[in-house]
């Protein structure tokens, strides 16, 4: 089948009509004589969610970084909707609706909150005003209004996530890859964060690729789940089917899988 293709500036770019797919195919990544991957392929489509998990050293994040062009591929290829993306930039494919939150946050601390979601949509390529319009909307759609003016550094780490959540949106991502957004929350910003998550995919139709420790978030929220283990893939499937894979249970699930 041939692939949907347009051309913007010259250089061949996924149809914006098209339903966004981005796959790692037989990613392979080595910092000299280490390999953090090999031979791993991974995709996210718009419309579901895609949980990666597995120890830490065994190349989540790094896959991430490749999907999202913060670090090139030893071998193999980056794709969306079926163009070799693998040399774009994170602005370019931020500008063609794939959009990242990271580990922390990494908000821009001296801006108030509604600044943030604003520079989100800047990103993209739009005007002062249409961000100004996307900063209003999201801050509503995700209560933020009580901290509009505040400074990201003066927030609750609950709220940290929902302007990065917010922050990412403003771009308006068909893909939207999430690394580790449970990390150092409790128990009711974790179960706060999987209604967020699941009103996003809802609310927007984007598909969703999350790293996490959090197996109870990564269990209720995904569609399917791939394993990895020193850079290489040892399991994927459903919730159900990872769960009852032993070598999963043994290595990363215990106690929590029940």
């Amino acid at each position: 089948m041939a692939v949907a293709t347009a051309t913007v500036d010259g250089r061949k770019a996924p149809r914006a009509d098209q339903p966004a797919e981005l796959i790692a195919e037989s990613v392979t990544v080595r910092f000299g004589g280490l390999v953090a991957l090999e031979d791993v392929t991974f995709s996210v489509r718009e419309g579901e969610i895609v949980g990666l998990i597995g120890p830490n050293g065994a190349g989540k994040t790094t896959l991430l970084n490749v999907l999202t062009g913060f670090i090139p591929t030893s071998g193999g290829a980056v794709k969306l909707s079926g163009v070799d993306v693998s040399s774009w930039s994170p602005e370019r494919l931020v500008r063609h609706h794939v959009a990242r939150t990271f580990q922390g946050a990494r908000l821009f601390g001296r801006l108030t909150v509604r600044e943030n979601i604003e520079v989100g949509a800047v990103g993209q390529g739009t005007s002062m005003r249409v961000a100004r319009e996307r900063s209003a909307e999201l801050i509503g759609t995700y209560r933020l209004g009580d901290y509009a003016e505040r400074l990201a550094s003066e927030l609750p780490a609950g709220v940290r996530r929902r302007l990065g959540i917010a922050r990412a949106l403003a771009s308006e991502p068909k893909l939207i890859l999430m690394d580790e957004p449970a990390a150092g929350l409790n128990e009711a910003e974790r179960s706060e964060l999987v209604h967020l998550v699941s009103q996003v995919r809802e609310s927007s139709g984007s598909g969703i690729g999350i790293v996490e420790h959090s197996m109870p978030v990564i269990m209720e929220l995904c569609d399917r789940i791939q394993v990895l283990d020193e850079g290489r893939t040892i399991a994927k499937g459903t919730p159900t089917e990872v769960r009852q894979d032993a070598q999963v249970r043994a290595a990363y699930l215990g106690g929590e899988a029940k």
